[in-house]
């Protein structure tokens, strides 16, 4: 089939009707479109570009937003020679990406002659990349941690089998025992896939208003059973409602939950308390609310590991506990995914304090009308070179022709 009708830079400058229908389309493509011009400028971004690359800037050189070696040799073939190139790359900083990117050249006829342009598709693989990992990761960690408990079930179960058949209380004591070993092993794989599924949506930013402080509260009144059975109090010091966060309510929940807990079993049988922090030099700009307790204290080595898988201070005196070692590995993820921090002082003999904190919410009216600011954005035209964005959007479209490059008039 023939190539569709060419339509000139100059048409497409005064938004003709086949221009608008491109600049539409490229401004509502869930993969993100960049056009590059011969100078190395970014000439269009979409808004899907816009979100993905928080450091870009339209009309700004290519080289303040990507370093990749294979990037910048993919850009130069495209724009030196029109060679197509498909690769991956790992976009680095606080959260790390995993991005397939798609490179060719377009040249477009304008007012001074041929003018080439780089054509940029980019496709977030991050959370493919994760679930393979974690699928791994489960494997190894799942059969490393099981392996004890389920030998201790198969070992009293060949003993109930043949020298215990006939003697009850032999039994009585045996079958306590399997009992408490299925439930560890049944908290271990609960653990495990909660920390998967947070893991898996951690690049995803909640976007529901929440009050951080009712959260905790409720938390600590849910936890009240575990505390009485314990015998120990938990003092709730959180006066007033808020702060307001952006956050997932279920995992805020887990991630005070899961500090309570560790307080209630490693806190020396002292009150427990849940106070409110006040501003932090450390942490800037966030809210935090604290989780203390008066037990014997991490040493300056451990600190810093406890959030780690299965990094365990007393293996046999978590064990006992019932502790899988992911507890504050799970708290440590759910704040990545609220773009949080946990911050943990403690020294030997003085207890311990886990602040979880937080970004504060912006009010509904300020975040309904940046929303509202995005959206007419997406559906204003292009902010620089439409002529060039138009003709790369019909180039797109077009049948492929041998040529390494692909001239539009």
């Amino acid at each position: 089939a023939a190539p569709p009708p060419a339509v000139s830079g100059e048409r497409a400058e005064r938004g003709g009707l086949r221009s608008g229908l491109g600049l539409a389309a490229l401004q509502r493509l869930p993969v993100a479109v960049l056009l590059i011009d011969g100078a190395g400028r970014v000439v269009y971004a979409n808004p899907a570009a816009t979100g993905l690359f928080e450091r870009l800037a339209v009309n700004e050189h290519y080289s303040a937003t990507f370093r990749s070696p294979d990037f910048l040799d993919s850009l130069a073939e495209a724009m030196d020679h029109g060679v197509a190139r498909d690769f991956e790359f790992a976009l680095h900083g606080d959260r790390p990406r995993n991005i397939a990117v798609h490179i060719d050249a377009a040249t477009l006829r304008e007012a001074g002659g041929p003018a080439r342009y780089a054509i940029c598709m980019f496709l977030d693989r991050t959370q493919e990349v994760r679930l393979a990992r974690l699928r791994t990761d489960f494997i190894a960690n799942a059969s490393h941690e099981l392996r004890t408990p389920l030998s201790s079930v198969l070992g009293f179960i060949e003993t109930l089998q043949g020298p215990a058949r006939d003697d009850a209380e032999a039994q009585e004591r045996f079958l306590g025992i399997m009992r408490s070993q299925a439930e560890r092993m049944e908290r271990l794989v609960n653990d495990l896939l909660s920390l998967s599924r947070i893991e898996l949506n951690e690049h995803i930013a909640p976007s529901s208003f929440e009050d951080f402080g009712e959260i905790a509260k409720e938390t600590a009144e849910a936890m009240s059973p575990l505390a009485r059975r314990r015998g120990v109090a938990v003092e709730v010091q959180l006066d007033g409602s808020g702060p307001v966060v952006r956050g997932d309510r279920d995992q805020l929940s887990q991630a005070v939950g899961n500090l309570i807990e560790n307080a209630l079993k490693y806190g020396g049988g002292k009150p427990v308390r849940l106070v409110r922090r006040g501003e932090s030099e450390a942490y800037p700009g966030l809210v935090g609310i604290g989780v203390e307790d008066q037990g014997e204290g991490l040493s300056r080595d451990d600190a810093p590991r406890v959030t780690e898988r299965f990094y365990r201070v007393s293996i046999k005196r978590s064990r006992d506990q019932g502790g899988t070692g992911l507890g504050l590995a799970i708290v440590k993820h759910i704040l990545s995914r609220h773009r949080g921090e946990l911050e943990i002082e403690s020294a030997p003999g003085e207890g311990s304090r886990f602040t979880l904190w937080l970004p504060p919410a912006r009010s509904r009216a300020e975040s309904d009308a940046a929303e509202t600011a995005e959206t007419a954005s997406a559906d204003a035209p292009a902010v620089a070179s439409p002529g060039a964005v138009a003709a790369a959007a019909r180039d797109l479209a077009a049948p492929q022709h041998p040529a390494g490059s692909k001239e539009l008039s």
